[in-house]
């Protein structure tokens, strides 16, 4: 006899089990179905933005203030010029996906959602999923099995990977962080980001395009971040991912809705990613409820037209190294520019109140930096 529930999520990474814990807040039943075992660990930045704890406290879900990192803003390191950008009103955290990912289980666990570890999904059906285990019957079937989605296939969703290859790979260090924010280090065709995580212990992710490299080559091209970790031991693995840009044709068909890395993704360059898996995971949860895909189409557009933005033009900064150190010297000469842009980053702050002079400022000073 088939299992069955309302909804079945295809995935139990953060987004799949946000979104899971959004549908039991919203009286849903929810099986959460994947072939890996807790903690589920995969490359990431692992900074969480203002906008992102909060909807973390509002889904019940508690975080140990022992096993993360308060961050306070971003910090841009290009050659020997340094600029800072506060988040104005509250901190976002630096945290180890693996910390995270128990936090999100625990949560999940408490709300009274089904979690089938150890199962892999096979296919889609017309009644739901087939699994290894047997077919699963669903009312509706979400897909947040990550990049690389099958769900998003099976779907016909799925929309290929962009022309620029990029892609990234993440190292921590056990070494007391020395600064309160994510520190982002600039070359040619790659970056660092450096994300405080634990009161000792930082995580290195790197993010380049191109032709294959490791960790280690890729380090030796930020000879000041080098010196900084020069004798800190490696605290985990390496981890990669890749190529990080994957476009779909949609984000809901029928029965079926994407979230999170599968819904799409543009690039890492941001630090947005968990963040904007939350926000979609409530949206998803009240689309559910009432029974409409259609919405949640929408409201995810909506969702990701800032983001995307922001991500599009500092894609274009990072291929022009000479319009990059422009900005980053411009940011450094206008630490409350740069503040501001960042609240408008974290939606801390609404579009509309940037104020008409934001625009030409940044413009002036990319003019004369």
């Amino acid at each position: 006899m088939a299992d069955r529930a309302e909804v079945v999520v295809v995935g139990g990474g953060p987004a799949g089990l946000a979104t899971a814990i959004a549908a039991r807040c919203e009286g849903l039943e929810v099986l959460v179905v994947d072939r890996a075992r807790p903690p589920i660990d995969k490359a990431c930045g692992e900074g969480l933005m203002p906008d992102g704890l909060a909807l973390l406290e509002k889904l019940g879900v508690r975080l140990d203030p022992d096993r993360l990192h308060p961050l306070h803003g971003i910090r841009y390191l290009d050659g020997d010029v340094v600029a800072e950008g506060r988040f104005p009103k509250v901190a976002g955290a630096g945290i180890r996906r693996v910390d995270l990912h128990w936090a999100l289980v625990r949560r999940a666990e408490d709300a009274g959602v089904r979690l089938r570890w150890g199962l892999k999904v096979e296919g889609l059906s017309e009644a739901g999923v087939r699994t290894a285990g047997g077919p699963i019957e669903a009312r509706w079937i979400v897909g947040a099995d990550g990049l690389h989605s099958r769900v998003r296939r099976w779907a016909g969703l799925a929309g290929g990977e962009g022309r620029t290859r990029r892609f990234g790979v993440r190292r921590h260090f056990a070494v007391a962080p020395w600064s309160d924010c994510v520190e982002v280090y600039w070359t040619r065709d790659c970056e660092a980001y450096v994300t405080p995580v634990r009161r000792d212990e930082v995580g290195v992710a790197m993010l380049w395009s191109g032709c294959k490299s490791d960790f280690d080559g890729l380090l030796a091209r930020f000879p000041r971040l080098r010196q900084r970790l020069a004798g800190a031991e490696p605290a985990s693995r390496d981890r990669g991912a890749g190529p990080l840009r994957q476009r779909v044709g949609g984000v809901a068909r029928g029965r079926v809705a994407l979230v999170g890395d599968a819904s799409g993704y543009f690039d890492a360059i941001t630090g947005e990613g968990l963040s904007l898996a939350f926000h979609q995971a409530v949206t998803l949860a009240e689309c559910l409820r009432r029974g409409d895909l259609a919405s949640y189409a929408r409201r995810h557009r909506r969702l990701g037209r800032l983001p995307n933005t922001l991500t599009g033009l500092l894609l274009l900064v990072e291929k022009r190294p000479r319009l990059r150190r422009r900005l980053v010297r411009a940011f450094a000469r206008e630490p409350g520019l740069f503040s501001r842009l960042l609240a408008l980053h974290a939606r801390e702050l609404p579009v509309r109140h940037l104020g008409s002079w934001t625009g030409p400022r940044l413009l002036w000073r990319l003019v004369w930096s």
